[in-house]
């Protein structure tokens, strides 16, 4: 038997999200900017960062975006966003902790792989300042740019390596070699002749 009773309204945001759903490019940028700033929020709780929470904010709208077919939509569209945007960030975290480990491990590397040619006490001081200049340098860099430099100018990989290791398009890490290399010369120079 079927109900007399009508059916619920549903929340805007529903209808925004099956809006989306059917190609409605103006419903995803109103959705986008009704939750922006509860999403930079959440970015920037995790990493203090005004300029990273910007970056993590654009990430977590493509994933929110490329997951809209799975709301659910008796759901609170609100507090699944939310959800969304917090397991980002806390993949995010994990991403960044093993890339910092990943640079520790690279400056031990370059520490160990750049040695002094003699036994010139002077070579010797002058190497190591060079290493420290080096790190200090790279440590300026975003992290992005100073990975794509560490893996292709320290550790030697391969364009196409460097693509299957950080799922990237080459023409990408490229951009950000060269992006990289630009702002480490310039963080050098900045930081006085050498």
């Amino acid at each position: 038997m079927l109900s007399t009773t009508p059916a619920e309204p549903r929340p805007e945001d529903v209808l925004m999200v099956a809006q989306c759903l059917s190609g409605d490019g103006a419903a995803w940028e109103t959705l986008v900017e009704k939750h922006r700033r509860r999403v930079f929020n959440i970015a920037y709780k995790f990493t203090g960062r005004h300029d990273r929470a910007e970056d993590l904010s654009q990430e977590i709208f493509l994933r929110i975006f490329k997951n809209l077919g799975k709301f659910d939509p008796s759901a609170d569209f609100s507090k699944w966003l939310a959800s969304v945007a917090r397991n980002h960030c806390i993949d995010n975290y994990r991403s960044t902790r093993r890339e910092q480990r990943t640079m520790v491990d690279d400056g031990l590397a370059f520490d160990q792989a750049v040695a002094p040619l003699s036994t010139d006490p002077l070579r010797s001081i002058e190497a190591s300042e060079a290493r420290e200049v080096l790190r200090k340098g790279l440590a300026t860099l975003p992290e992005k740019l100073r990975e794509a430099v560490v893996l292709r100018d320290l550790k030697g990989l391969a364009y196409e390596e460097m693509a299957v290791r950080l799922s990237l398009p080459v023409g990408t890490i490229k951009s950000r070699i060269n992006r990289g290399r630009e702002e480490l010369a310039r963080a050098l120079r900045a930081g006085g002749p050498r």
